[in-house]
């Protein structure tokens, strides 16, 4: 199996898992968040959309003018991950249109990873982080980070009184 289709395969069990978790909100929760918290589903989904935008296509070949078609500049503004959500986040997208968001980014890498050169997964990225410096270290960090907002939608789950979904 490739690097890339190993990575694919990871990306969509993350995506798999996390819209089980997802999904399972009543729309009438999304943008609840709880006293214990500084999150809520909205801001969740949100942050996924945009990160995997990030990760596996515009740190991978660039930013492309078509890009504003998949996922919106004001979007990305909005859910920088070092942000804590506005207290009227409801103003900037509804349910519909961020899992649309979401949805469509998903579409996007699964059209464009699998034509990725796997000979230039081993190239730096232009901005590194203190977790990623290659290409293909962007791309391992995708599945590993929307697994990891996945434990926080569970919490909020478990913050709203359900039980825990596998």
């Amino acid at each position: 199996m490739s690097r890339i289709a190993h990575a694919l395969a990871q990306i969509e069990f993350a995506r798999w898992y996390s819209r089980r978790l997802i999904d399972s909100f009543d729309p009438a929760d999304w943008f609840r968040m709880p006293a214990e918290g500084v999150t809520h589903i909205a801001w969740q989904v949100g942050h996924l959309a945009i990160a995997e935008y990030f990760l596996c296509l515009y740190r991978l070949r660039g930013p492309r003018p078509d890009d504003a078609a998949v996922i919106s500049p004001e979007l990305i503004a909005v859910f920088d991950g070092d942000r804590v959500p506005p207290a009227e986040f409801s103003k900037y997208m509804d349910r519909e249109g961020l899992l649309a968001t979401l949805d469509r980014v998903h579409a996007q890498v699964l059209r464009e990873l699998p034509e990725f050169p796997d000979a230039e997964l081993d190239s730096p990225v232009e901005k590194p982080h203190p977790i990623w410096k290659t290409k293909a270290e962007v791309i391992r960090w995708c599945p590993l980070h929307e697994m990891s907002h996945a434990g926080q939608i569970g919490l909020l789950r478990r913050l709203f009184g359900h039980n825990p979904i596998w």
